[in-house]
């Protein structure tokens, strides 16, 4: 490891992080000179100072999942090293990767020092896009829970803000249909709630909807919600907060390393809790360990 740079997302954890910049920038300055520390201006800004940074150099990501996903781009195919400072809203990239209880303090002085380990990458495809996650691809009811998220209320964070935003979505209750393929053969197909593809064993802020899920084992999980009403969804979501939904014979699940979905009407998308648009059809891979991340359990 060559150099180190630093960057915190201003509005991670509804301005948590923000707040938090002085004691941050106190402590690099103490225990960490020589230490890039930049507060990013916009993603473009965030992506030229990663892409200024020389080879195999580390890029501490102060914030959560969408900061870690809205940097991807920039990381991914460079041989940067990724480390986190888990301050955002959902931190299930930093839950996969053994960081999610430590203190901030405890989380940047092990992004600066500790070695780095492989994770795989997830990419959705669709519509001329091409999107990287590191937790998940999610299409449907989940989607559109995280649209709803985003938009939620700032004073809020973490599961409950996520809870709130499904209970919305939920009085406005809506399925697709879904025809999904994994690796090139038929899985299902008919009126669904919604699939996801998991890199990570947690969405949602820490809803363990893939708990066998493994960053580094060259799959993604995928999770198929079929045919559920109103009711059905709001009995089943207790059970979905404590991993015991698999047993449902309306949940659909394998594991792949790619797979296609076509859906009607168009079904709405998000990666890494992010809202990124509506499609008919997507393909979804896994780019096995395509990124260097530093990590407690891998």
């Amino acid at each position: 490891m060559s150099s180190i740079l630093v960057l915190l997302n201003p509005h991670a954890g509804g301005g948590r992080a923000l707040r938090l910049e002085p004691e941050i920038r106190a402590r690099i300055r103490t225990d960490h000179p020589g230490v890039r520390f930049v507060v990013t201006e916009s993603i473009q800004a965030a992506h030229a100072l990663i892409g200024d940074t020389e080879t195999d150099a580390r890029v501490v990501l102060v914030g959560g999942d969408g900061t870690v996903n809205r940097m991807l781009p920039a990381l991914l195919g460079r041989e940067r090293e990724l480390a986190i400072v888990p301050l955002g809203s959902g931190n299930d990239i930093a839950r996969a990767l053994g960081l999610f209880k430590l203190t901030w303090q405890q989380a940047l002085a092990h992004a600066m020092t500790a070695p780095v380990s492989r994770m795989d990458v997830g990419q959705v495809e669709f519509d001329e896009r091409v999107v990287p996650f590191l937790a998940c691809c999610t299409s449907g009811f989940d989607s559109a829970v995280a649209l709803r998220t985003l938009n939620g209320p700032r004073w809020l964070r973490g599961l409950p803000r996520y809870l709130l935003a499904t209970l919305r979505e939920l009085a406005a209750f809506r399925m697709w249909n879904l025809t999904v393929h994994a690796e090139g053969k038929p899985l299902r197909a008919g009126l669904a709630l919604f699939a996801s593809a998991l890199n990570t064993p947690t969405f949602g802020s820490g809803i363990p909807i893939a708990p066998q899920a493994s960053i580094n084992d060259g799959l993604l999980d995928l999770i198929v919600a079929g045919r559920f009403t109103r009711a059905s969804t709001l009995v089943m979501l207790p059970k979905l907060l404590v991993g015991r939904h698999l047993p449902d014979a309306r949940i659909h699940t394998t594991t792949f390393s790619e797979m296609q979905i076509d859906a009607q009407p168009p079904v709405p998308l998000a990666v890494d809790g992010e809202y990124i648009g509506e499609t008919t059809s997507l393909r979804v891979r896994v780019l096995p360990a395509a990124l260097r991340v530093v990590a407690r359990t891998v």
